[in-house]
């Protein structure tokens, strides 16, 4: 959405001002949650990223709010000077600069725009169940169709490449072989991870989704791989679980697991060992391939 200041229903200069993010699907939540009310709604550049995201990142953060509060006229339009803020808008804000440069007063209303309306209607007091951020196995799983069909625009290539490939230089049944495993490995890490997540071990989503990856395809390949040479089980093995790792490291920044440092730190130690694993996959399956 373009960011800026937009009217639900007639607001007037009494009206409360909402802030929250330029993502469409937040747009969207917190518009149909107000939709018989007459509030303004401030729209804050984000580069269609989340709240929790762009506070993380910073772009919904103290600098975008005050240069948004003016650009958009807001003083002129409204008596009082409050702003109602998304609770997991906070990391970005700075609230006492936000008010010593422009004299709005920032207020957090709530976790989720569902109890926007409770709020307006209970005088802006925020109740505890307001402030509760549950994680759910629904809350869990709401990104992955998402985050699976994106994968599936670079997996189903790389499965068409292993199953060329396994019929010109070998049989097509170990092709088969490996394009299930790598199939199950990109399911294990864009949703068996998160609907998992508490009861997985290791601190990591990346150890997480290579443990589980390494499970399976320790099990498959060598129940189901008897077509596979052993640098082709080797190198499947290798890739497979690499890529159950790798999509269930996407998750780390979409979780209260971890914070901001927490997911760099992660990824620092984590990006390093798959390419290495890539790597070796790749030596093993030249060697499978040509030998």
């Amino acid at each position: 959405m373009p960011p800026g200041l937009y009217a639900i229903g007639t607001p007037d200069e009494t009206s409360q001002v909402i802030v929250t993010a330029n993502y469409k699907m937040s747009y969207d939540i917190v518009r149909s949650n107000l939709k018989e009310r007459n509030v303004w709604l401030l729209i804050l550049e984000t580069f269609g990223i989340n709240v929790w995201c762009a506070a993380g990142k910073g772009t919904f953060g103290t600098r975008e709010l005050i240069q948004r509060i003016n650009a958009s006229g807001l003083p002129r339009l409204i008596r009082h000077r409050a702003l109602l803020l998304p609770i997991l808008g906070a990391p970005g804000v700075a609230a006492h600069e936000v008010t010593r440069e422009t004299g709005f007063k920032v207020r957090y209303a709530a976790i989720r725009a569902t109890d926007l309306g409770e709020f307006l209607d209970n005088g802006l007091v925020t109740t505890a169940k307001m402030k509760e951020l549950s994680f759910s196995l629904r809350d869990r799983l709401v990104l992955t169709p998402v985050e699976l069909v994106q994968a599936l625009r670079y997996i189903l290539p790389i499965a068409i490449a292993i199953l060329l490939l396994s019929w010109v230089f070998h049989t097509l049944s170990g092709g088969i072989i490996v394009t299930i495993a790598l199939l199950v490995s990109l399911l294990i890490g864009t949703v068996l991870v998160p609907a998992l997540l508490p009861w997985l071990p290791g601190p990591g989503f990346a150890l997480k989704g290579a443990l589980s990856g390494v499970l399976w395809n320790g099990l498959f390949l060598g129940i189901g791989g008897a077509s596979l040479s052993i640098p082709g089980k080797l190198a499947a093995f290798l890739f497979c679980s690499t890529i159950s790792s790798f999509y269930a490291l996407n998750f780390t920044g979409s979780t209260p697991f971890t914070s901001l440092s927490g997911v760099r730190k992660e990824m620092r130690l984590a990006i390093p060992g798959l390419l290495a694993t890539l790597l070796a996959a790749a030596l093993f399956g030249g060697w499978a391939i040509l030998f």
